[in-house]
């Protein structure tokens, strides 16, 4: 396994990526696909995108809540609050796992210039919300290497694309 930082996150065909603290849609199989990508490596996230999961850990993985407010703690031994990106990446460079930015918006950029491949699923469809994938992310320093496309189904009411791209090369 190759360590590096990797963006994942689902957003529809107009960026937006949540509703709140949620997911605006249900889509069992994108979740499914979340959680064997992200298993056994470690998962950053910003404290409302903590809070909107109910605070909880996720099985097999570790929890990095990145938060500005020094008082903010969390009593749970899979879970990690750091206070800026240096100590996260201080964190990263000193394990061995692999780094999902999950999100939201701000952690998107500020991780921007260290994500070195992304996991982005494509839903096709609109929904309502208010947060959506930062506009000014640098998408054009980036390849895609691959996708799948997954049809709707009974318990996925709506096609999705799952996109790969690795940073180009400089």
């Amino acid at each position: 396994m190759t360590k590096k930082i990797v963006a994942i996150w689902a957003q529809d065909e107009n960026s937006l990526i949540g509703k709140g603290d949620k997911l605006p849609w249900s889509l069992p199989a994108d979740l499914a696909h979340f959680k064997e990508t992200t298993t056994g490596h470690a998962i950053l996230m910003g404290r409302v995108t903590f809070e909107g999961m109910g605070k909880r850990a996720l099985p097999n993985r570790l929890s990095i809540v990145l938060t500005r407010d020094s008082q903010y703690t969390v009593n749970h031994e899979r879970v990690l609050v750091l206070h800026s990106v240096e100590q996260v990446l201080d964190w990263y460079r000193e394990q061995d796992k692999k780094l999902f930015v999950i999100g939201g918006s701000k952690l998107f950029t500020a991780f921007a210039p260290h994500i070195e491949e992304m996991v982005v699923t494509a839903i096709h469809g609109q929904f309502e919300g208010d947060v959506h994938f930062p506009h000014d992310f640098p998408m054009n320093d980036f390849v895609e290497l691959s996708k799948t496309i997954r049809q709707k189904d009974p318990e996925n009411p709506f096609d999705f694309t799952i996109k790969i791209y690795k940073r180009r090369e400089k």
